[in-house]
């Protein structure tokens, strides 16, 4: 299966969101594994080879199977920090999408992506946990 990374731009997550963004990267099927990442700002640098999803508050919307899609490849899905992310980092991207219309804290938007990862693979493997 793709290897997938979530890099987060930020300082550390509060303990709840920390807890909720380890109990899915637990629960993720077989085949399917999540390496998260915490860089400060300025220092991210990323592997030009691998699929980049910014996300980004004027992105794309995207339904569960669409983003579901994005599973079947090696993915890096990047997070801004509370200013988002830079000018340079939106143009390197593939895909700029947002998890919603309305503004995340930076910590939400990392247990909503987490949880929208599970869902997508659950969704892939067949698992019944998408139940749409």
């Amino acid at each position: 299966m793709p290897r997938l990374r979530v890099v987060a731009l930020s300082a550390r997550l509060p303990a709840w969101a920390e807890e909720a963004c380890a109990e899915y990267a637990k629960r993720m099927p077989r085949g399917y594994a999540v390496e998260r990442q915490l860089v400060k700002p300025g220092r991210l640098s990323l592997d030009g080879k691998c699929h980049i999803v910014a996300l980004d508050e004027r992105g794309k919307d995207m339904t569960t199977e669409q983003f579901a899609t994005l599973l079947r490849r090696e993915t890096t899905f990047v997070i801004g920090g509370p200013d988002g992310l830079e000018e340079s980092m939106k143009k390197d991207a593939a895909l700029l999408m947002r998890l919603s219309s309305l503004t995340l804290p930076h910590a939400l938007a990392q247990v909503v992506l987490m949880e929208q990862i599970y869902r997508a693979a659950t969704l892939l493997t067949g698992h019944p946990y998408h139940r749409a």
